[in-house]
Parts: structure tokens; sequence; C-alpha cells
């Protein structure tokens, strides 16, 4: 069989199918936007037959342009964005309400209740996730009490749900099978990371029927067939993988001690800590990095809401900019001797802090502010965070040593974001040659499963890097930007001791 297969790379504000050849190279790609929905501040959904339609046309998109067939594909592979929560009837197939995103805020009185009544430490020993709205499980709930009948039908056992990839694999499927992958279940604040299993405490802790829930299954697993007549003939799904974490697969961070972070739409680092589960002390996730041939590996990991959305609102929201690749070219123009400091927590802030009700705010400004400046604080916003991260890393894994961190998303392929990324960091950045590492990684999981690809190891050796990135601050100016960063956040957070 040829070595051709298809990624579907669900994401948040897109969606995207990659066809990739037996050398990893990319042969085909379709690409959508769909709508965004904000019904209050704070809320974000999306409709999911917005998403099931994108889907189906990238994927008929990427097949035509590699002049390929479904029958010449030998294994599908999903990524997609994770936490978001859809519930759907079992018997039609269609959702009681919108997508929940990872976004959506709206369950903050709810997670606030649990912290108040002790669950907290329950939900972080079994899991490795605090108490946020971020995962599924409180969407869940909302859901049931808020959609007429919803939590009778749940209890009946009439509904199912899924985050992104659960649905897609239903529909895929033609409503035959109802499963999701370990790294998926590791983000609903419901599945216990040590056991491998949803947890009956922690069901009854969020309220949340035990009949809606998927079968829990390796990354790289039998999933199904697609349905024969939505591509022209059945394709086997082989693989399944959450973003972040097909996308640490597909920068081929298999040791321990190796780091990536993606740059989209938020920003996600992700440290493998191995087959040790690492407890962290700074609000850090301890998540499961992946799940193969039934051994878990795991990860520390970071979650900033907003990397490259803060340029999207720049431009559709202040109109500085028309293109989000002009914010590199406009910081670099911007005056050194202005300190503007944006922290972008439009739906909170994420780790390490985990403040739900912060919101954003820019510091620093003087009548000669102007686009060129907010562009540099937009970007350097994005800087600043991930040293926040990594330095909660170094604290919480014994191993980390010197990270130089793997990097992709959209956002790295501005060279003065990456070069004040490594100065800010005081730490090498290595951006590869491949940039489409999450898709990567979800092919990487469905081919090797097919035996079209090889397993780690040589997968491993045909990473390479298109540019490393130094640092050259000098100490000082370094020094002195990360105080008025640490000093923009604490005027930011609403919790104690702000």
């Amino acid at each position: 069989m040829a070595g051709y297969v298809l990624a579907i790379d669900q994401g948040t504000t897109s969606s995207r199918a990659i066809v990739f050849d037996e050398r990893f190279r990319i042969a085909g790609v379709g690409q959508q936007e769909f709508r965004q929905i904000f019904p209050r501040s704070g809320w974000v959904e999306h409709d999911p037959e917005d998403i099931w339609n994108s889907v189906v046309a990238t994927v008929r998109t990427a097949l035509a342009g590699a002049s390929l067939s479904a029958a010449d594909i030998a294994a599908i592979g999903i990524t997609n964005q994770r936490e978001t929560a859809i519930v759907w009837d079992r018997a039609t197939g269609e959702a009681i309400h919108n997508a929940l995103v990872w976004q959506d805020r709206r369950t903050a009185d709810e997670c606030r209740r649990l912290v108040a009544e002790g669950a907290e430490a329950t939900i972080i020993a079994k899991t490795g996730l605090v108490v946020d709205p971020y995962f599924s499980g409180t969407k869940i709930a909302w859901l049931l009490d808020n959609v007429v009948d919803a939590r009778a039908r749940a209890e009946k056992g009439e509904l199912a749900f899924g985050t992104v990839d659960t649905f897609l694999l239903w529909r895929l499927t033609g409503g035959r099978v109802h499963a999701t992958d370990a790294t998926n279940a590791s983000r609903t604040m419901l599945f216990d990371v040590d056991r491998h299993e949803w947890d009956d405490e922690l069901l009854r802790l969020l309220r949340v029927p035990r009949a809606l829930l998927p079968e829990v299954k390796d990354c790289a697993a039998e999933f199904g067939t697609t349905d024969p007549s939505l591509f022209g003939a059945a394709i086997p799904i082989l693989g399944i993988a959450g973003d972040q974490h097909a996308a640490t697969l597909g920068q081929a961070c298999f040791r321990p001690g190796m780091a990536k972070s993606t740059y989209g739409t938020g920003c996600f680092a992700v440290l493998n800590t191995g087959t040790e589960r690492a407890h962290s002390n700074n609000r850090l996730l301890s998540t499961v990095a992946y799940r193969l041939d039934g051994v878990t590996t795991y990860a520390l990991e970071g979650s900033i809401f907003v990397a490259g959305a803060a340029v999207q609102w720049l431009r559709d929201g202040l109109r500085i900019m028309e293109r989000a690749e002009q914010s590199g070219p406009m910081a670099e123009q911007a005056d050194d001797r202005q300190d503007v400091y944006l922290v972008p927590a439009f739906v909170g802030l994420g780790a390490p802090h985990w403040d739900a009700e912060a919101r954003g705010a820019i510091f620093g400004m003087t009548r000669s502010t102007g686009p060129n400046e907010l562009a540099r604080a937009a970007l350097e916003a994005v800087c600043f965070q991930t040293a926040d991260l990594l330095d909660a890393m170094r604290r919480d894994w014994r191993g980390s040593g010197d990270v130089v961190l793997r990097v992709d998303g959209g956002m790295v392929a501005s060279d003065w974001t990456m070069q004040r990324l490594a100065d800010i960091l005081d730490s090498p950045v290595d951006r590869p040659v491949v940039l489409e590492t999450t898709a990567l990684g979800a092919a990487w999981l469905a081919g090797h499963k097919a035996g079209v690809w090889p397993r780690e190891e040589n997968f491993a050796a045909s990473w390479h890097l298109e540019r490393r990135f130094e640092p050259r601050m000098p100490a000082v100016e370094r020094g002195r930007k990360l105080t008025g960063w640490a000093d923009a956040v604490r005027r930011t957070l609403t919790g104690p001791g702000s």
C-alpha cells in the first residue's frame, strides 16, 4: 500500500486537511475558516454543523489537490481543538446545542463552587488538572442543565458527549463509533490519568452521567472506517490526539526533557516527563502526552489562552493592521524607549495563574504610543507568557535542565517574534523545516498504525532544523522587561494577593 496518510486538523478558527506522502511531505491541503459565535462576554461557541461541513469540504479539497482518491489513502489521523464540548442525539447525530469552546468561561461560578467545597485537591490528584472553565467537565454539566430535558435524556442513554474528535469520529463512521483517545479524555476533568479510566467520584462531583461518555483508546488504534459515501471509499481511521499532543509527536519530542510550544490562537508549552507523572507545585497541568501500545507517556503543560488571538484583535478589533503577518515588521519599527505591556487576559489568564476573572489590560502607554508599539506589546506578551511557563516547568521537574524549545504554529513564521522569544527565554529556540507539526503528528499516529510509516526512532530522524534562534538580548534589558511584565500581570490578577 502507498504511504499516503490524511490528517484532519480541526482547530479553533479553521479546519484543515493535509495529505502527506511516504516521505512526510505535503501532497495536498484544504483549509476553511468557520464562524466564531460570542453570545455574551466570555462565552464562545461553534456550530457543530459548521465544524462538520468544513471538515468534509477540506478533506475533499486535499484529496483533489493531491490528485488522489480515497482508495489511495492508507489511513486517517484526527487532531482537534481540545476541551471543546459537544452533546448530541444518538439517534439523529444532531447536536442539542452549539459546542462550548475551550475558551468559554460561562462555568466560572461552578468552578468556584467546586473549589469552595474542597473538590479541587481530588480533581488535581486524579486528573492533573486545576479546576477551571477551560476543561470539558463543567461545560457538559452546563449543557445538561440548560437545554430542555437534556439531563433526563442523558441519564436514559439517549445522548452522547464528545470533544471534537469524538463528534467527528461519530459522523465520519456514520454513527457506528463513539470513542476518543487518552489525550482528549485527559482534558475533561473526568478521567483518572493514573488508572486510565473514567472516574465515578469525578462524575459525581461534576454531575455527569457515565452513559454520555465515549470509549477511551490508545492514540494509535482501530477507530473504525469512514462511511464510503463521504469520500468515495472507506478509509481506516487509525490515529487520534488532541492538537497539543499531536504537535508534541510531530515535533518528535519522544524523550523526557524535550519540549515544544505551539503558537496559534493560544499558546501551549509541553514538556515530556516520560512514563512517570510529574506533579506540579506551580499550577501547571500534569497531563497525558500520548498513549501508545498501552503505555502512557506524561507531560507538564502550560496553557496560554491568547497568543495569536491578540494579533487578530489588533487586526479585526482595533484595525491597526490589515494582515497578521504585518505584526512582526511593525514591532521591529516600535520605539525602543517605550515599555508597553499588553496582558491579553481577554478570557481570563491560564497557567500558571489560572484567574478566570482577569481581563485584558495595557500598561505603559503614553501620548506617543501607536500601532507599532501595540504590535510589539502583543508579540512580546506571547514571549513573556512562555517564559512564565518554562520557569514553572524548570521548578516542577528536576530533569528539565536547559530546555531547547521546539516551536510550531502560525506565529513562528515571524523571525522577529522567534528572536524576541529566544531573547526573553535566554534559551535557544528551534524552528523546524516542517511547520505543520500538529497535522504531521496525527498523520504519524495513523501511518505507523497502518504499517506504512516508521515507528518513533526512524520518524524522529526525519525531524530537520530550519533555523535556531540564539538569545542575544543583554541581561539588564531582559531583566527590566521581565520585571515590567510581572508588575503588569500582578495589576491584572483578581485573586488573593493581587
